[in-house]
């Protein structure tokens, strides 16, 4: 059964770094797009960031310049690196991918900011 697990959350003050994992089983990360996204309390799921097989990556206005997912293909896993954390990225953070047109997600991580 494939199953992705997010990792690396935690509590945080305003301006500081997180780095977010995602690992990966029975499916390998590194020929399908893999997508970090986040869900705030009260607010619709939010995209964050892609990484796609090829490795080109692309990310939300929201983080751009701030986060930066990349993939170690030996571990089978994502990250995101978070800097600069504002109280407005507080969220559980899900990572997702897709085989065969099916979708598969993690439990999430809770990331929060404090100001």
């Amino acid at each position: 059964q494939v199953q992705l697990v997010e990792s690396g959350g935690g509590l945080v003050q305003v301006g500081g770094s997180l780095t977010l994992s995602c690992t990966a089983s029975r499916i390998v990360l590194s020929t399908n797009a893999v997508t970090w996204y986040r869900q705030a309390p009260g607010k619709e799921r939010e995209w964050v960031a892609v990484i796609v097989s090829g490795g080109v990556k692309q990310y939300a206005d929201s983080v751009n310049g701030r986060f930066a997912i990349s993939r170690d293909n030996e571990e089978n896993t994502v990250f995101l690196q978070m800097k600069n954390l504002k109280p407005e990225d507080t969220a559980i953070y899900y990572c997702s991918t897709k085989r065969l047109n099916r979708e598969y997600w993690g439990q999430g991580t809770q990331v929060t900011v404090s100001s």
